[in-house]
């Protein structure tokens, strides 16, 4: 069964029974036969399959999502039993929101191998909302968040190191040239380059409209720092981004910080995890983390 939980998620993923194959290092015939196996056992169809295509079906979706479940469990279980060896080893499992996960969590990683080279880091990075349900959902070990998420009784929540957000424009923004107060009403008209919905970033953001009483209508979304800052640097409008992100943009003077009262608006990187049983890689990486948090704070 755990082998055809296996191909059957593979399938899923590459949409394609080729594909499929050769990531799993199988003939394609033999993935078939796993995929006809699998629905024959369950009693009914998962995928709707053409020439040109491989998707899901209503009841391919349920099975989909437990699968991930299950298989996540199953190596949580195969590495809690190999902690019984007293090594530092084994898959762990790593999920983190953008800012963190693109600017800090690489540094934390190579750390991590130089010490303990057996373990094995998979690393997911998506939004904080997202993070929080695989996380739920036993499909990662553990989520590195900015920002909050709803309470939740079947996740544990350990904030561990302070982010400082603040508000950035290119030096070709007319806000970079005044030398004294911001006028609000002109950041309030101007284009804000904004994270998703279900982003930390996206949060913190509403926040700041709240606390300096503006409500900017001119709005672009995109879906990763990284093209935030390049539109920033290109001139399409101001941002509300981590200092840890823009540290090199501010040191090359490819866009500047504009100062507003009240602002810097700070908020935590949390820990979360759903499983009282931790692995010794997943202890090790979270005493890295909070060691992290200490030297920064």
């Amino acid at each position: 069964m755990d082998q055809q939980l296996r191909v059957f998620i593979s399938v899923v993923e590459k949409q394609s029974f080729s594909r499929a194959a050769e990531e799993l290092h199988m003939t394609q015939p033999a993935v078939s036969q796993y995929i006809r196996t699998f629905e024959d056992n369950l009693g009914m169809k998962l995928l709707d399959r053409t020439n040109k295509y491989v998707r899901l079906n209503k009841a391919g979706e349920i099975v989909y999502h437990h699968a991930k479940e299950i298989v996540g469990l199953y190596a949580r279980m195969e590495n809690l039993l190999m902690d019984f060896t007293n090594k530092v080893s084994g898959v762990l499992s790593i999920g983190s929101s953008y800012t963190f996960g693109e600017y800090v969590l690489p540094h934390v990683i190579a750390n991590m191998k130089k010490s303990y080279p057996e373990v094995h880091p998979s690393v997911t990075i998506e939004n904080t909302e997202k993070i929080a349900e695989l996380v739920k959902g036993h499909q990662i070990d553990i989520g590195i968040i900015e920002g909050n998420i709803k309470e939740d009784s079947q996740l544990e929540k350990e904030d561990f190191l302070e982010d400082r957000m603040v508000i950035v424009a290119s030096f070709n923004n007319s806000l970079t040239q005044n030398k004294g107060t911001i006028d609000l009403g002109e950041l309030e008209r101007q284009t804000w380059i904004l994270r998703e919905e279900g982003s930390g970033t996206r949060e913190a953001g509403e926040k700041i409209f709240q606390r300096l009483g503006i409500r900017p209508t001119n709005l672009m979304v995109f879906s990763s720092t990284q093209s935030i800052k390049e539109a920033v640097i290109a001139g399409l409008g101001v941002s509300l981004l981590s200092e840890i992100a823009v540290q090199k943009e501010l040191l090359h003077n490819n866009m500047k910080i504009i100062e507003v009262e009240g602002l810097p608006y700070t908020r935590n990187f949390s820990i979360i995890t759903a499983s009282p049983y931790q692995t010794k890689a997943l202890q090790e990486l979270i005493r890295m983390l909070k060691e992290y948090g200490l030297k920064r704070g």
